[in-house]
C-alpha cells in the first residue's frame, strides 16, 4: 500500500472560467514557490478545479484573491473520485488528414510524414513520408506517429 503525504482539495470556480483560474494559479505557485504538486482542470466537470498538495493552507495560500475563485470545499477529495478525469486521451482523437507527423518507431523512426488517412475504428494512420524520393502510403498505429504540426486550414473556397 503506498502512502501519499499529498491531498487533492477542490476548488469552486466561476463556470466557464476553470482553465485561466488554472493559469492564474499555477502562476502565483511558480512566483511564489507554493508547494503545490498538481493543478487538474477537468474538461467534464464544470465549475471545479483539484489541486493537490500538502494542506489546506498551501491551497488558499494559492487561491487567495483570484479573481472567479469561490472557495476551497472543505474537505479533501479522495484520489479514487478524480481517478476517472485523469484519463490519457488516446493519439488518434487529435490526428486528422494533412497533419504532419513524426513517426516514433519502426523502420522509418524519426521520418516525417503527412497523414492521408485516419481508421479511428483500427487506431491507425496511412502516411506519405516527406522524406522520400517517391510516394509510398504506409499504414502505422497511431501510437507510433507523434504531431507535429496540424493541418492548415483551408479558407476562402477553392
Amino acid at each position: 500500500m503506498e502512502k501519499r503525504s499529498t491531498k487533492v482539495f477542490a476548488v469552486s470556480i466561476t463556470t466557464g472560467q476553470e482553465r485561466n483560474v488554472a493559469k492564474l494559479v499555477a502562476a502565483r505557485v511558480g512566483m511564489n514557490k507554493i508547494p503545490v504538486k498538481a493543478i487538474l482542470v477537468p474538461d467534464t466537470l464544470k465549475g471545479y478545479i483539484f489541486i493537490e498538495a500538502e494542506g489546506p493552507h498551501f491551497v488558499d495560500q494559492a487561491i487567495a484573491g483570484v479573481k472567479h475563485v469561490k472557495s476551497r470545499v472543505s474537505d479533501f477529495v479522495n484520489f479514487s473520485e478524480i481517478e476517472k478525469y485523469i484519463v490519457r486521451k488516446p493519439v488518434i482523437e487529435e490526428l486528422n488528414e494533412n497533419d504532419i507527423v513524426e513517426i516514433t518507431g519502426g523502420p522509418f523512426k524519426g521520418m516525417r510524414a503527412r497523414i492521408t488517412r485516419v481508421d479511428k475504428a483500427k487506431e491507425e494512420v496511412t502516411l506519405e513520408l516527406l522524406e522520400a524520393t517517391f510516394t509510398l502510403p504506409i499504414t502505422v498505429h497511431s501510437d507510433y506517429v507523434k504531431l507535429v504540426e496540424k493541418a492548415k486550414s483551408e479558407g476562402g473556397g477553392t
